[in-house]
């Protein structure tokens, strides 16, 4: 039998004084009771109790495994309570690992708001631009943001489109003139971001759904999107980079967007966890927190209000 059924069973009868209440109390019949006792007697080796017709006592052997077994039975049922809790309120600490660039825009200016909400959780966050898998490395989430996630039994729950635009500075575009067509690019300096698989290859569906793959070439390489954005924004070239690095930037004039009519193929940004089954509740409340901030209409994207061409992209 169920060794930790049997101290519950023995620790009721001691409690309450006889076989038959025990009985009552755990909806068990008497025989059943006597059979745990009996056979946790057995294991041990040792009489617990010393019974007769009218009267029930404990053996000091009895009463040192009483006093043991409930103390045994009370942690139990205080790590369950603690475990239970993680799943309907937010506590402890949340584990997260996302790519640096977004992190930095649009998770860090959040944060005050989330512990805000949250007074009993505190986040550990480390940034990393590679596919990290939550389990092997220990996080509770990671944000991923890819075209097709690898095949694995991890949830990966989509949080926002990640749009891909081709971008300088106006004066590069004054110096060099702007591309009309994927084609084009091949007579710019290109920047590449090493940490993509398709670093030197572009790839667009045009208006009426012609697809483009343009291998470009150009002079600076690097594994840091936000180092990317700030040399285009010096002049250094033109770079194809997510709308949530260079949003700020379109908006405020500081990059100028072209080839609107090409739509390059988009990203998606994902929260990926462990298991939905028996999700924590500090998992679900930063999931559902970055779901309102980002959606249905990412605020990044507020720029595209002056490039009207652009509403029919997918």
């Amino acid at each position: 039998m169920d060794s930790l059924q049997g101290l519950r069973v023995y620790c009721a009868v001691v409690d309450c004084g006889s076989f038959a209440d025990a009985a009552a109390r755990l909806k068990l019949s008497r025989a059943m009771v006597s059979k745990h006792v009996m056979q946790l007697e057995d294991r041990l080796q040792t009489r617990l109790l010393n019974r007769t017709t009218r009267s029930l006592s404990l053996t000091e052997a009895g009463a040192k495994f009483h006093e043991r077994a409930s103390q045994i039975l009370a942690d139990l049922d205080a790590a369950e309570q603690i475990a239970r809790s993680s799943t309907s309120e937010p506590r402890g600490t949340l584990r997260i690992n996302a790519p640096t660039a977004f992190a930095t825009a649009h998770i860090a200016t959040h944060i005050a708001e989330f512990l805000a909400l949250y007074p009993e959780l505190s986040v550990d966050i480390s940034l990393s631009d590679r596919f990290v898998d939550p389990i092997e490395e220990g996080y509770d989430l990671t944000i991923r943001i890819t075209t097709k996630l690898p095949e694995s039994t991890l949830i990966a729950r989509r949080l926002a489109s990640c749009r891909m635009v081709v971008c300088a500075s106006p004066a590069y575009f004054a110096a060099n003139g702007e591309p009309k067509t994927p084609d084009d690019l091949l007579r710019h300096n290109c920047l590449s971001y090493s940490m993509s698989a398709m670093e030197d290859k572009w790839d667009f569906v045009g208006p009426r759904g012609r697809r483009y793959a343009v291998t470009v070439d150009g002079r600076v390489r690097s594994n840091s999107g936000d180092l990317l954005r700030t040399a285009i924004v010096g002049g250094s070239g033109v770079m194809l980079l997510p709308s949530f690095i260079v949003g700020k930037d379109l908006k405020e004039g500081r990059l100028k967007a072209v080839l609107m009519d090409y739509q390059a193929v988009e990203r998606t940004i994902y929260a990926v966890y462990p298991s939905r089954k028996h999700l924590s509740a500090k998992v679900r409340a930063l999931v559902e927190f970055l779901e309102t901030k980002y959606g249905p209409t990412t605020y990044w994207d507020n720029w595209l209000d002056g490039y009207p061409s652009a509403a029919a992209s997918p």
